[in-house]
């Protein structure tokens, strides 16, 4: 038999007698039209092994052998080389989207563009299904909306506009632009607390927030450094009407019946599971604790979980505010902090009687205030939408870039920022 020849045979058949240095068996699995191939009898004919000889077999090891076939070659990270992605701009309405500005249990929060006024605005980004899944979420947004609808103050958060989409279950709520978060703010201080000036500035402006609310019948019930936000030029604003309760008009009392905010900043009569309270009192004890944890980078109760700090805030005193904090900032947050709801003072009296309120602290030598600072690299005045409307009208011929690049990129941000460092270290 010519050795350059292949010769189908049946398994059951023996094997030729041929040199095993000339010849070498490869069982192979031939495509076949169907799954088995059967005989003329109709019972399944045995499967079949093929010959192959020399030649065949180093041509089927070199293919085993090149690498390009099985595997993936190891490059050098020098010679990856990267594509951007592309900013695609979106538009809702009349509004440019930009990038996130944070997160929630709620939905995002995007930075977007009023395309007619070029004013920089906030968008709450709510989606149903996730609403669906919070208790009360979609009541809690409808009372927010109705709220804030005929809100109008300095200190309190604007909403300018209500967009739905039916088709992707979505609701925009597009407000005031504000650059910053108290408690981001307090993450990033020393100490996670600030100046006695600087927090003598917010906390005053958030007593004209709650004049003004408890003017309008509103209670917030959860103030908390989280929900207050700040401007470029630093005015304070109220945010986050989730839980707020507007009261009856003709009513001289101001009950509450249900308290979902905060557990950290909730007062005793809460913790303590009373079924009715005095909205307003709620409002002071939590701005009391927020400015106890603005003076001081802590709270007034502390507890292992959820249950055992509402149990140190039903049955216990609230740590003495420290003494380096002087008389008059001490007394203050001693009389917000009485377990007594009837014996915390009001918006008005807070401002009639506190020395401290009264009296704006100086700097003392050393400290410094401290500023907003962005989630992102980017300075603060600079609008995250620019990029997506850049890349719309101008778009980039630069698509891909290297290693190089990215390393070149990053020494020299790092570069810029030891510079800033330096001029702030020197001013």
């Amino acid at each position: 038999m010519d050795p350059r020849m292949c010769r189908k045979i049946s398994s059951s058949e023996s094997l030729p007698d041929v040199d095993n240095e000339e010849y070498e068996v490869s069982t192979i699995i031939a495509p076949q039209e169907s799954d088995e191939n059967f005989m003329l009898d109709g019972s399944p004919e045995p499967h079949s092994v093929t010959w192959l000889d020399n030649d065949q077999i180093d041509e089927l090891d070199l293919n085993l052998d090149d690498q390009t076939n099985l595997c993936f070659h190891r490059v050098d990270s020098a010679d990856i080389i990267y594509r951007s992605k592309k900013k695609k701009c979106k538009m809702v309405g009349k509004y440019v989207m930009g990038d996130v500005l944070g997160e929630g249990s709620y939905g995002k929060v995007k930075e977007m563009l009023d395309s007619e006024t070029l004013c920089r605005r906030a968008v709450k980004i709510l989606k149903k299904r996730k609403l669906r899944r919070i208790p009360n979420g979609e009541q809690n947004v409808q009372r927010e909306i109705q709220l804030l609808r005929i809100l109008r103050h300095k200190n309190v958060i604007e909403l300018v506009d209500v967009m739905y989409n039916d088709e992707k279950q979505k609701m925009y709520l597009v407000m005031e632009f504000c650059v910053g978060v108290l408690q981001d703010m307090l993450e990033a201080s020393p100490g996670k607390k600030f100046p006695q000036r600087q927090a003598h500035d917010y906390f005053t402006q958030l007593l004209d927030g709650l004049e003004y609310l408890h003017g309008q019948g509103v209670v917030h019930k959860d103030i908390k450094p989280g929900n207050l936000l700040l401007t470029l030029d630093q005015k304070l604003k109220i945010t986050d009407f989730g839980v707020a309760e507007a009261l009856d008009m003709f009513s001289p009392e101001d009950t509450c019946y249900t308290g979902q905010g905060s557990p950290a900043f909730q007062p005793p009569e809460i913790a303590n599971g009373a079924e009715q309270f005095s909205g307003v009192k709620v409002d002071i004890w939590s701005s009391g604790v927020t400015l106890y944890n603005m003076t001081t980078g802590r709270y007034p109760f502390e507890g292992d979980n959820v249950y055992r700090l509402l149990e140190s805030i039903g049955r216990g005193e609230p740590a003495p505010p420290p003494a380096t904090l002087g008389p008059a900032l001490g007394q203050l947050l001693t009389n917000m902090l009485k377990r007594d709801p009837d014996l915390r003072p009001t918006v008005h009296e807070i401002r009639k009687h506190s020395r401290w309120v009264q009296a704006r602290p100086p700097l003392e030598a050393g400290e410094r205030l401290v500023s907003p600072r962005s989630r992102r690299s980017d300075e603060l005045h600079t609008s995250t939408v620019i990029p997506y409307l850049v890349e719309r009208h101008y778009p980039s011929a630069q698509d891909y870039f290297t290693e190089r690049d990215l390393r070149h990129e990053s020494d020299e941000v790092r570069i810029a920022g030891h510079v800033r460092a330096r001029v702030c270290s020197l001013s």
